[in-house]
């Protein structure tokens, strides 16, 4: 049987209670839309995939949605996914594509990760020569970030930079002068261990 162009899907807000009485919602995906979100959830694992239709559910961004679970023959979900973007190591770090950047703590995963987009930290102020955002793609100069592969929930590509301890107290004194929402973010972060650069490729 081919794959189905559109899926009756229903959605609803997940919640930790036995017994939802969150709405229902019903909206009809095409099989791109459905793919593309199983995708921000998986990665391009195709067997994960076809487990993910054959059950007919999934949890994304606090919702659950569900639909009447069906078989996904692998070579055609191959060539569904083969129009979607693939990780490229050897794709340069380009800081002007960047649009926010994760700075995280110790760990894998980090412990704690906090976000922090190019329109919040792009504010000099009065007399301020430099944005804290320019101060975080200072970092990313030398050495030039590792490509650590594509994310699909961002529909970017992600570098890492480990961040030389004796770097942070010039970015933590970067970050006094930076808006009072980002001030008050960073001031609860625990240590910061590296930098990691989001850059949504070019469509």
């Amino acid at each position: 049987m081919p794959l189905p162009e559109t899926i009756p899907v229903r959605y609803t807000e997940e919640e930790a209670e036995y017994l939802s009485v969150r709405p229902v919602v019903r909206q009809t995906f095409r099989l791109q839309e459905l793919i593309d979100m199983l995708l921000g959830v998986t990665g391009k694992d195709l067997v994960r995939i076809q487990q993910i239709l054959r059950a007919g559910t999934v949890v994304f961004h606090f919702y659950r949605y569900w639909w009447q679970g069906f078989e996904a023959d692998a070579e055609e979900l191959a060539a569904v996914l083969a129009r979607f973007p693939d990780a490229e190591p050897t794709r340069p770090f380009r800081a002007e594509e960047c649009t926010a950047v994760l700075l995280e703590s110790r760990g894998e995963p980090p412990r704690h990760s906090i976000e922090i987009g190019r329109e919040t930290a792009s504010h000099r102020g009065l007399f301020r020569p430099r944005s804290f955002w320019d101060c975080l793609l200072a970092l990313g100069r030398e050495p030039a970030p590792a490509y650590q592969g594509y994310s699909y929930l961002r529909r970017a590509d992600l570098y890492r930079l480990a961040i030389p301890s004796e770097q942070i107290p010039a970015l933590l004194e970067a970050a006094r002068r930076a808006p009072r929402e980002l001030r008050a973010a960073l001031g609860y972060f625990p240590e910061i261990t590296r930098i990691v650069f989001v850059c949504p490729r070019p469509h």
